[in-house]
């Protein structure tokens, strides 16, 4: 692995030197005689790693590391020193050197330390571009009056240590706001560990959640550390709580008033620091009132209560995630853009999407998958689209009822004056600018 190395040395003969080796190693290389010629040259270049020596006339070695973490972060810096003592290397590497090197200067050393150095940023450089996938990935698509509310909540709540139950419809994003939480946290750069609590046994779940000792149980073949103490320091995620059996609750409970636990078959008390959020789709006051969920968990949850829309009541959001899915399968599977025509994304508009943003997405996914066309039509869609909107079990709340009443009613009169606003304004005896509002808000579509 080659790179693009900076020498900072007032010695000459140190400049040939490194700089012959490493340019027969095929790394590219610019020296320099002091501090002041490295700044001017780092102002115009960027490079992989800095090897610096410590000991330079007018600014030494150590200003410059200094200024190196404050301006040029993502450069390495290597020190070097013909009068190098342990406390010398200890404070380099306190003030963020990669490492330390004594003079005289070994070439496997060298060459060694350069290395290392390379597949550090390789590895660092792989880290952000992961990071940055996963980010744009579960990103809150969306720019409704109800979703920019809810961003705006997040970048506000975020920051704090507060606990958080998100609720809403399956398929509706609560993953996604939890995840937005965490990296509007000063926690962000800690782990966020997620746990389907309705997706594990319950005869597993304590193990999953607090981990276990060796020989706890049959299959116990070696400890286990569990996903509160992985998490520490970060943000655990408890997916689907209101499904959690009472008796794990209540050690539940006991983390979040304690701060502490065992692990299963284990008498070591285990302390972590780890910021709460869960969500569930249940209705968890009447979980209370059948005895399903203990009552002392929830308040300690619902600390800051958080409700995501479902997709019906963010039509407009439609258009703009369709796009997104798009781009996302693009990039994904390869191939050609595709785009939807408007009969076609008038028909998603319209589409009741009781399985809400996942539904939509898998239809998207189905279409990239499955159809040839650059354009996708109306009349391609209707063959991937149910027939039948899924009937959903959950009742509707009475702001989704008048939205469904309200956005039927628009869309009625607006086709029976051919999509004229001018005129369906007129009949429905509010202002033009009013109804305009309320077409965006609804995602109607217009011809």
């Amino acid at each position: 692995m080659t790179g693009k190395i900076l020498v900072v040395d007032d010695e000459k003969n140190i400049l040939k030197s490194v700089a012959m080796t490493l340019s027969e190693d095929q790394h590219i290389v610019f020296t320099c005689g002091n501090v002041d010629e490295a700044v001017r040259l780092l102002e115009r270049e960027q490079f992989d790693a800095a090897l610096v020596d410590i000991l330079m006339p007018d600014v030494d070695g150590m200003e410059f590391l200094r200024m190196c973490r404050d301006r040029w972060r993502d450069m390495q810096v290597v020190m070097m020193s013909g009068h190098g003592t342990i406390s010398t290397a200890v404070e380099a590497t306190k003030l963020g050197a990669y490492d330390f090197l004594e003079k005289p200067l070994s070439r496997e050393k060298l060459l060694l330390t350069v290395q290392r150095v390379l597949e550090f940023r390789r590895l660092e450089r792989e880290n952000l571009e992961l990071r940055s996938q996963v980010a744009e990935r579960h990103r809150i698509v969306g720019r409704s009056v109800i979703i920019r509310e809810l961003i705006e909540k997040i970048q506000r709540i975020g920051p704090t240590n507060s606990r958080v139950l998100v609720r809403g419809e399956n398929g509706t994003g609560k993953e996604l706001v939890a995840r937005a939480l965490h990296a509007a946290s000063q926690r962000a750069d800690k782990p966020f560990v997620k746990v389907n609590c309705a997706a594990i046994p319950h005869d597993l779940i304590e193990s999953e959640l607090f981990g276990h000792e060796k020989g706890a149980f049959t299959g116990a073949i070696s400890m286990r550390r569990g996903k509160f103490e992985l998490a520490h320091r970060g943000t655990i995620f408890l997916d689907e709580i209101g499904d959690m059996h009472l008796d794990t609750q209540a050690k539940v409970l006991r983390v979040l008033e304690e701060n502490e636990f065992e692990r299963v078959g284990g008498a070591e008390v285990i302390r972590v620091d780890v910021r709460v959020i869960t969500a569930t789709n249940k209705d968890l006051e009447k979980e209370i009132e059948k005895g399903n969920f203990r009552e002392d968990l929830y308040y300690r949850l619902d600390v800051i209560p958080f409700r995501v829309p479902s997709l019906r009541e963010r039509r407009e959001d439609i258009p703009l995630l369709a796009a997104f899915f798009l781009d996302q399968f693009q990039k994904e599977y390869g191939g050609k853009k595709r785009t939807i025509a408007q009969d076609a994304m008038n028909l998603l508009c319209e589409y009741s999407w009781h399985g809400n943003v996942r539904e939509l997405r898998n239809l998207i996914e189905r279409i990239y998958i499955m159809s040839s066309r650059e354009i996708i039509t109306a009349e391609e869609l209707e063959m991937f689209m149910p027939s039948e909107p899924v009937e959903s079990n959950e009742p509707l709340t009475l702001r989704e009822v008048m939205n469904r009443s309200e956005r039927d009613f628009i869309m009625k009169t607006l086709r029976e004056n051919n999509f004229n606003v001018t005129e369906t304004a007129k009949q429905l005896k509010i202002e033009r600018s009013h109804l305009y509002k309320k077409i965006r808000t609804h995602g109607i579509t217009l011809p």
